[in-house]
């Protein structure tokens, strides 16, 4: 019996609220109708515009620092280390001061040598004076010509003496000046394996010291051979730049100038070796250090990019958010050419200055209501 009543009241109750005006009880076993669009609270999110203007294209490599030149130094003569002007590591100039090699031995012959000189140098004075007279003699009828013809011979072969003297001469000051060793290229010392008191011997081959050149110096670096190209389009130009960065640095990648193009296409990778120049007179680019490279052959001119961050993937392919006047994002389907920096290159439905959205992408969707402002406040949500 009180089931039954209750079950009379619930309909008592549903038939009443149906008689009130502007009241429409929902079906039984049915929710509720969702709000009317537009009437819930907007997605905060942050936008940045899409740009259309040059955008350079970057190729990008791993790379090696190798040095412009590397110069072994040996001795040119024999002799014991007299005194080291120099400490390993060291940054030297061409012309400086490295090694000082004992010289008395070779100063003394000089001395012997300049002594037989002089000596040649009279004899040869005298058989000149003796050709002359002979010469004025034959003339007279006083000299035969044989006597003539040897005081002829003599003079010559006194001054042929003279000639290799000074031979003798010019060779042993050669010497002496070869044991003063100075660097050949201006860079950096390398170890020092010999000290003070170390005798030398030219047939030895004995190395004193190698010197690196460091500035300038090269980057080596391996691109795809698709894009020779384009490579060699940018060097006729002159157009081609090239950025450095080694990992640790913090400071701005170095910019330097692509220098050599190899000959010929590696088959076993199907790459091309190139090679760069860069300034280091900071000595940020070091002898064998692995660095990241881009290469930039030009600017492509009319290109559409976005930040990276605001394009998405979905099964119909990549995408973007665009946020119009009216605070309503909009799904704009979009291609992703390729990458340049921290913005993405594109080519779709979005217009320059568009306000494309980058944090809070994933919390909207086609139609949805957002409000932009600044990223900190966005990311806090």
């Amino acid at each position: 019996m009180r089931i039954r009543v209750l079950f009379l009241g619930l309909v008592t109750l549903g038939g009443t609220l149906a008689a009130l005006p502007g009241i429409v009880p929902p079906a039984f076993g049915q929710a509720a109708p969702p709000s009317a669009p537009g009437q819930g609270p907007r997605i905060p999110v942050t936008t940045d515009p899409a740009r259309v203007g040059a955008v350079p294209i970057e190729i990008a490599a791993n790379g090696t620092v190798v040095a412009d030149a590397v110069v072994t130094i040996r001795p040119r003569v024999d002799g014991q280390i007299e005194q080291v002007h120099v400490r390993e590591g060291q940054m030297v100039r061409r012309g400086d001061l490295l090694f000082t090699l004992d010289t008395r031995m070779n100063r003394a012959i000089l001395a012997q040598q300049e002594a037989q000189l002089l000596r040649d140098r009279a004899l040869a004075a005298r058989a000149q004076a003796d050709a002359v007279r002979y010469q004025s003699l034959r003339g007279e009828g006083f000299a035969a010509a044989q006597r003539f013809e040897q005081a002829q011979a003599d003079a010559a072969s006194a001054a042929a003496t003279v000639r290799a003297d000074e031979a003798l001469i010019e060779q042993t000051r050669l010497q002496i000046a070869f044991a003063t060793v100075t660097a050949e290229v201006s860079g950096r010392l390398g170890t020092l394996p010999l000290r003070e008191g170390t005798f030398l011997r030219l047939a030895e081959t004995t190395a004193l010291a190698t010197i690196t050149r460091m500035d300038p110096i090269f980057v080596q670096f391996a691109i795809p051979e698709r894009w020779l190209e384009e490579v060699q389009a940018a060097m006729a130009a002159g157009s081609a730049r090239v950025l450095v960065h080694a990992d640790g640095d913090r400071a701005p990648p170095l910019q330097g100038s692509l220098a050599f193009v190899d000959s010929a296409v590696d088959t076993a990778t199907g790459t091309i070796t190139l090679k760069a120049q860069f300034a280091n007179a900071e000595m940020r680019l070091w002898p064998g250090r692995y660095v990241q490279v881009t290469l930039i052959p030009r600017d492509e001119e009319g290109a559409t990019s976005v930040v990276a961050a605001a394009v998405q993937s979905g099964q119909g392919g990549r995408f973007v958010y665009v946020l119009t006047p009216e605070g309503v994002a909009r799904r704009r389907p979009v291609q992703l050419l390729r990458m340049a920096g921290d913005r993405a290159v594109i080519r779709g439905e979005v217009a320059a200055g568009e306000a494309v959205i980058i944090d809070g992408a994933q919390r909207v969707t086609d139609g949805s209501r957002a409000v932009a402002r600044g990223a900190s406040e966005a990311r806090a949500q």
